[in-house]
């Protein structure tokens, strides 16, 4: 039985198709279209996922989309009527798409998805999160979590998963919201809502938390059981098209932040503060879901669930014996959980659990190009390159970073979710003192504050970091050991704010943040094993099984999908290589890049 399932229309549109309960393929539209966390209905990602599981329409049974859309207009026409007529423009902003394509989303679906003949399911936002959480999981059962901005009323919803079923037993509803809260202050902050709080999790280690009785004075109410209450006074999301009001301003001494200007210590103490209220609020529910369920392990998902930091101090609050985060813990991995929900919930479809192993096959669900195809892309541009066998690679790789090279590392199926686990990565020493500043300002094209995330070898990650087991994907953030820290001079001890940001801390400078933590990806040989070869080979040579992982894209763009995507982005930023496949381009060897060059047309996916 194929199942499709869809989340589209708001951020990170996705598909994704499961065959028999099986994952068989999955993607976000973005890295089809180039268009970030683009929510248009995902017809790329659809077409790849027919694809990738050899069929056509007619051959799927079931279509499943991520929500109800007709509860969640009720939601937006109710919360105009109770602020009419303060949110008269963003209403009629809204409701123009809403009267053209949400409201008629059968139709829609059934005419994008031409040839489809097999029933619709619309499950509910929270519930397709709690599918996304459960049923992928190691767990035969455990307890589940979903926390985001706003599904169609739930923002936060928890419960417990048993074999193939799940229940949800308490939910908060809009618009009480921790993801909002945390969006109000990244829009304060001058960052971009749904695509820049990460920005704030990284700019929070260089504040001090001092607004954070502030916020739970006037802004949140925290009861002892998790649940919680915002005071809307303060808020502009109901009504008006930004986050916060004036009142909001005034208790945080002045307006927000314009996008792109220096950052101050005001933002970076604001971040801090708000960082450490999402961890005691999270700490709160976990600890309440505990007493309430007494279950032993916990599954994440939710737009919240991709904030490592407070994932790690769940983990280290020991409040469960284990941890599950769906990789695409955000509206992207909607579309997974809607048609697990179809194949379990509805279908009553068998769940197998493999103890210890998830069944996500390591997030590589997306497209791959075989050696023909990546040939004959460089052959048919004349683009120099040097031909490897598969065993040469590891080595030839470990000797380049270790001449402090950075290289763009592009291999397999590309990844479900947002972070960059080995497929689609940018590669660097992590021993280099200069390779933070260098990959940010030469490579990324971003903020010098934020942190990269180290690869390491899963059998080793106990002997560099304060972590007892796997992370796979890239969601828990554990400290530096301490034998690997270097002693702090008293100068630099005595730094502020973004001072902090080029002393060296630690034997893995690259990958240590100023509080000494770190975002930490585990590679490992069953789901990776070019990637885990070649950091083992690596860790044979300098006695180091770390490496930098950053995304392959440069800011405010996807992440690599194609051949051409990997490239065109080489080309475009101070990497020094290039490996995809078996195939090493140098960067001294190429011919002068040509801005014009468009060879999507020819190698075009779909």
């Amino acid at each position: 039985m194929n199942i499709i399932g869809i989340s589209a229309f708001y951020h990170d549109s996705a598909a994704c198709l499961i065959r028999d309960g099986e994952i068989i393929a999955a993607a976000q539209e973005e890295r089809f279209t180039r268009k970030k966390h683009d929510p248009d209905f995902p017809r790329h990602a659809i077409a790849y996922c027919l694809r990738a599981g050899g069929i056509d329409m007619e051959s799927v049974d079931h279509v499943v989309f991520y929500e109800k859309p007709l509860i969640k207009f009720e939601r937006i026409i109710e919360t105009y009527l109770a602020y009419a007529p303060a949110g008269l423009k963003s209403f009629l902003m809204s409701v123009p798409l809403w009267l053209k394509e949400k409201l008629w989303m059968s139709e829609f679906i059934k005419k994008e998805m031409k040839g489809f003949r097999g029933t619709l399911m619309f499950p509910q936002h929270h519930e397709s999160h709690s599918a996304s959480a459960f049923y992928p999981s190691p767990f035969e059962e455990a307890a589940f979590l979903t926390i985001d901005g706003a599904g169609e009323w739930t923002t936060t919803s928890w419960g417990v998963g048993k074999g193939n079923r799940l229940q949800i037993h308490h939910e908060l509803h809009f618009p009480h919201s921790l993801g909002l809260l945390y969006s109000a202050f990244t829009y304060y902050t001058g960052f971009k809502v749904n695509s820049g709080e990460y920005k704030v999790m990284g700019l929070a280690p260089y504040g001090q938390p001092k607004y954070v009785k502030q916020i739970f004075e006037h802004l949140l109410d925290l009861k002892s059981d998790g649940s919680f209450k915002l005071n809307m006074d303060y808020f502009n999301y109901c009504a008006g098209l930004t986050m916060t009001n004036d009142r909001f301003h005034s208790l945080f001494g002045g307006a927000p932040r314009k996008p792109e200007s220096a950052l101050t210590q005001r933002e970076m103490d604001l971040a801090a503060s708000v960082q450490q209220v999402t961890e005691e609020v999270m700490l709160s529910i976990a600890r309440h879901i505990r007493k309430e369920t007494g279950q032993k392990y916990l599954c994440l998902a939710g737009g919240v669930a991709l904030n490592c930091v407070v994932n790690g101090k769940i983990l280290r609050a020991g409040i469960f014996d284990d941890l599950w985060i769906q990789p695409a813990a955000g509206d992207a991995g909607g579309a997974l959980g809607a048609a697990l929900v179809a194949w379990h919930q509805v279908l009553d479809g068998k769940r197998v659990v493999v103890p210890g192993k998830d069944s996500q096959k390591g997030s590589y669900l997306g497209p791959d190009f075989n050696s023909g195809e990546i040939e004959a892309f460089l052959t048919s541009n004349d683009l120099p390159f040097e031909k490897y066998r598969e065993a040469q690679v590891p080595a030839v790789v470990a000797d380049l970073l270790m001449s402090e090279k950075v290289i763009g590392w592009f291999q397999g199926r590309m990844e479900y979710g947002p972070r960059a686990l080995g497929a689609r990565s940018i590669i660097g020493d992590a021993r280099s003192p200069a390779m933070q500043a260098q990959m940010n300002l030469k490579i990324k094209f971003r903020e010098s504050f934020r942190p990269f995330a180290p690869s390491v070898l899963a059998e080793q990650v106990s002997d560099y970091f304060d972590i007892d087991r796997e992370s796979p994907y890239m969601l828990l953030v554990a400290d530096v050991k301490k034998d690997r820290r270097r002693t702090m001079t008293a100068d630099e001890e005595r730094l502020w704010g973004i001072d902090k940001l080029n002393v060296i801390r630690s034997t893995i400078p690259a990958v240590t943040h100023v509080d000494y933590s770190a975002r930490i990806q585990t590679v490992h040989k069953d789901t990776n094993p070019l990637y885990h070869a070649m950091l083992e080979e690596f860790y044979r040579k300098t006695g180091c099984p770390v490496i930098i992982n950053t995304s392959f894209n440069v800011r405010g763009e996807p992440i690599v999908c194609t051949p051409q995507d990997a490239y065109r982005c080489f080309m475009r930023t101070h990497m020094d290589y290039l490996v995809m496949g078996s195939y090493v381009l140098d960067k001294t060897k190429q011919p002068e890049w040509r801005h014009d060059v468009d060879w999507k047309k020819e190698y075009e996916l779909d």
